[in-house]
């Protein structure tokens, strides 16, 4: 099962699409033209190719802090979203405002939604996605994070197994022509310490 069909049974898109007021059909056309930045967000972070990141450990540990498998909870409950929380994980997986606003751009080329319909998508989202690793990866929070409790390690896999492709794979451009596939193609190849010129390479790729 991949992330997009978790967020649809777990009532994930139903609850964004509410918020925002638009058509859970809307709801899910964003969430695919943006989960490939997203996730290629965590993985970078994984990787300790952030700014303020050293590895899966780190991933793991900066989920529980921002609140763990409550992340994604807050989302689905019946409480207001607390979207600032969203936009701090953002900040944790890339960096900069700019980037976020690059990739709602090349989102919206994909999906054909308005950018700034795609800006408010992406905190919830990124809540969304981060709730899930953290609870799949022991579900810790600032009180009891799991990156003491091998808690890296399985998230690692959940990651590779979201990313679909791998590096060899993406390579060629072919893993992703099903929409989701070959996200590690958007990892920081160049070295640069920068995701932004990696995501609008992959946008170009997913349209392609």
């Amino acid at each position: 099962m991949d992330i997009l069909d978790v967020l649809r049974q777990s009532g994930g898109l139903d609850a964004m699409a509410s918020q925002l007021g638009i058509s859970e059909g809307q709801a899910a056309s964003g969430a695919e033209s943006l989960l490939p930045a997203i996730l290629g967000g965590f993985s970078k972070r994984g990787q300790g190719g952030s700014a303020g990141g050293g590895g899966i450990g780190d991933l793991v540990g900066m989920l529980g802090t921002l609140g763990g498998g409550a992340l994604m909870e807050n989302v689905l409950g019946p409480q207001p979203t607390e979207v600032s929380r969203g936009n701090e994980v953002l900040g944790q997986i890339f960096g900069s405002k700019d980037v976020s606003r690059q990739v709602a751009g090349h989102a919206s080329q994909q999906s054909g939604l308005d950018p700034a319909l795609l800006k408010k998508m992406l905190p919830i989202l990124a809540m969304l996605v981060g709730g899930y690793l953290s609870s799949r990866a022991g579900g810790g929070d600032a009180q009891g994070s799991p990156a003491a409790s091998g808690g890296g390690g399985i998230l690692g896999n959940i990651l590779g197994g979201m990313l679909g492709g791998n590096r060899a794979g993406s390579a060629g451009g072919g893993a992703a022509a099903g929409g989701l596939g070959g996200i590690g193609a958007m990892l920081d190849f160049d070295g640069d310490g920068n995701p932004l010129d990696d995501i609008i390479g992959m946008a170009g790729k997913l349209r392609g």
